[in-house]
């Protein structure tokens, strides 16, 4: 039989957190399990920007993480407290968020990401995504400051060097099927490896395989009809193997289960992202433009908010759209703002000199009301506000029947450009109940002995929406609770 202080399902963000706190709290034995082949490894993370959401109170809060980072008068980092982050969770959760959870999550934050950067996990400002120059300064907004060198692939990495430092085993092509529960406790997994099934037992386990989103049936019955149609920005693995085992023995389901973090995302995609392109599909710069779904009409408010604390929840106002279409249109004015995904050779894109000649080009849109929505929507921008992209500038419209109320500027100057959208799935919201320590709770919220979760798979963090770069800390805070207190245990 083989025999561990810890089995840690999944290869992520949280499930490496774990591992490396797990270490470091003396487990000596520890065994991480990865679904995925050595080379599609890393979950969702690998698919990510690398950036994380986190409270800092300055510069010098930065600077501990980035010991080389110069202060210089051109940059404003600004500053973001663990209030100024609660707040944020509750706003976009419509306060629905665990007060716990979230509490936890945030007043965490600073110590959990600076924790990372002295294992060895290498960080730099993110410049263009969330910076813009104003009045000749470079200055950062909706509190997300700092990036992994390197992104998503390189933070996969990076963890795995440092659980590899540590001496902890991991292995791959290894799908868990079942938890091995006897006498109310957990004390291992069933798994599935080169087609054979095999028994691993140990003192504890860390689920931290992520959520369902990449299961078309679970999104069918868990999200509503039309979901089953989504495409999946990230790993095709996470298809709720955690979940449905740790339900099988009494887990509490808890949280948002009809909710997910989904984005507008390029149409002719893939089913699954590759990792060629990675997170490059989704079309996130909403904000300085419109958007338009097949019948003419605009159908969000673009400027309701930082892109941070909506980009997250118009993917499904996509998906019940005709089609599941929407066209993104912007002019030369704002072009050089858009993120480098709209760059790509693959985006689906049209261009054209005037606003006619471009809306003729888009394939199935109802061409005369399309037309009659630019000029209204022009017609109603007000002229008197200065646009300023670093803050909620109240450049707005008036009188449409769904006004932008933000960055609305005028569609006028050519060339014109549209890009073609429909709903990308990230991760879902609904999981297990767990208590402080990480630990699942059953049905009638006592611990099951033996099982901890972390990252995606924990439900009641997340509601209809979220703060961008949260789910990356919510894995590594979460994480590092997990693994210390399944060492303990």
């Amino acid at each position: 039989m083989d025999t561990f202080d810890l089995v840690i399902v999944g290869a992520g963000n949280a499930a490496l957190s774990a591992a490396i706190s797990a270490k470091e709290n003396g487990a000596k034995n520890i065994l991480v399990l990865e679904k995925a082949s050595k080379k599609d490894r890393g979950g969702n993370s690998r698919y990510t920007n690398g950036a994380y959401r986190f409270a800092y109170k300055g510069f010098s809060d930065l600077k501990k993480i980035i010991p080389n980072l110069k202060h210089t008068k051109k940059i404003d980092y600004g500053k973001y407290t663990s209030s100024n982050f609660l707040r944020d969770m509750n706003k976009v959760t419509q306060g629905k968020t665990d007060k716990y959870l979230s509490k936890t999550l945030t007043s965490k934050s600073f110590e959990t990401i600076h924790w990372l950067s002295k294992k060895g996990l290498k960080f730099k400002p993110i410049k263009g995504r969330q910076s813009f120059k104003v009045n000749g300064i470079m200055k950062y907004w909706g509190g997300l400051t700092l990036e992994v060198n390197g992104q998503g692939e390189k933070l996969v990495d990076s963890l795995l060097n440092i659980v590899k430092k540590n001496g902890i085993k991991i292995q791959y092509d290894t799908a868990v099927t079942e938890l091995i529960y006897k006498k109310k406790i957990v004390c291992g997994v069933k798994i599935l490896h080169k087609k054979k099934i095999k028994k691993i037992f140990s003192k504890s386990v860390i689920l931290a395989c992520g959520g369902f989103e990449s299961s078309s049936k679970m999104r069918k019955k868990h999200l509503g009809v039309g979901w089953e149609a989504a495409k999946v920005r990230g790993t095709r693995h996470n298809t709720g193997d955690g979940l449905s085992m740790a339900l099988k023995i009494g887990a509490m389901p808890f949280g948002n289960w009809s909710g997910c973090h989904a984005v507008f995302h390029d149409m002719n995609g893939p089913e699954f992202s590759d990792l060629k392109i990675s997170n490059k599909y989704r079309k996130i710069s909403y904000p300085w433009g419109i958007v338009l779904n097949l019948k003419g009409e605009r159908f969000v408010d673009e400027g309701e908010d930082f892109r941070n604390f909506t980009y997250a929840k118009f993917g499904r106002e996509v998906i019940n759209q005709p089609k599941q279409v929407g066209w993104q249109i912007f002019d030369k004015k704002v072009r050089h703002m858009l993120y480098p995904e709209y760059d790509v050779k693959s985006a689906t894109m049209v261009k054209a000199n005037s606003i006619k000649d471009l809306i003729y080009k888009i394939k199935g849109i109802n061409k005369s009301k399309a037309l009659k929505t630019i000029f209204l929507y022009n017609n109603a921008v007000t002229k008197n506000i200065e646009f300023d992209p670093t803050i909620k500038d109240g450049k707005k419209t008036i009188g449409l029947k769904i006004n932008k109320t933000n960055w609305a500027n005028l569609i006028d100057k050519p060339p014109f450009y549209a890009y073609g959208v429909t709903c990308g799935i990230t991760f879902t919201f609904g999981g297990l109940k767990i208590n402080k320590n990480c630990q699942v709770l059953n049905k009638f919220r006592k611990p099951i002995k033996g099982l901890f979760a972390a990252g995606e798979i924990i439900g009641g963090i997340f509601y209809f929406n979220y703060p961008g770069g949260s789910g990356l800390t919510s894995g590594a805070v979460f994480g590092k609770i997990a693994g210390e207190s399944a060492t303990k245990f």
